[in-house]
């Protein structure tokens, strides 16, 4: 009896130090992204005639992963976010899109 619950106690114990650390390491960040960013987006990306990516097929959404064809970018310098370094943009149908570096999936569309 005595080993059997001791069993228990320790198994409890592994579950619960593994749960906890599963969720340290998917933690996500995620920065409020505002319409005035938006245009300043449109306005550096004019000023260095970046083109827009052109596929009618292609509906940019939150959390979608954006083709290799589609050219993304540094967020310009004036852009203040949080972990600017995390994320990129491009251009996609004339809209503005936010993209994770990491998977290329969309976190914001304008």
């Amino acid at each position: 009896m005595r080993i059997s619950l001791l069993s228990t106690v320790a198994a409890t114990i592994l579950l619960s130090a593994a749960g906890l650390a599963s969720a340290e390491t998917s933690t996500t960040t995620t920065s409020t992204w505002t319409p005035d960013q938006g245009a300043a987006i449109t306005q550096y990306s004019t000023t260095k005639h970046y083109e827009s990516y052109r596929d009618t097929k292609l509906n940019p959404t939150v959390g979608a992963e954006l083709p290799s064809a589609v050219t993304v970018y540094p967020l310009p310098g004036t852009m203040k976010v949080e972990h600017p370094d995390q994320y990129s943009y491009g251009i996609v149908n004339d809209h503005n899109v936010i993209v994770d570096r990491t998977d290329r999936r969309v976190v914001h569309t304008w």
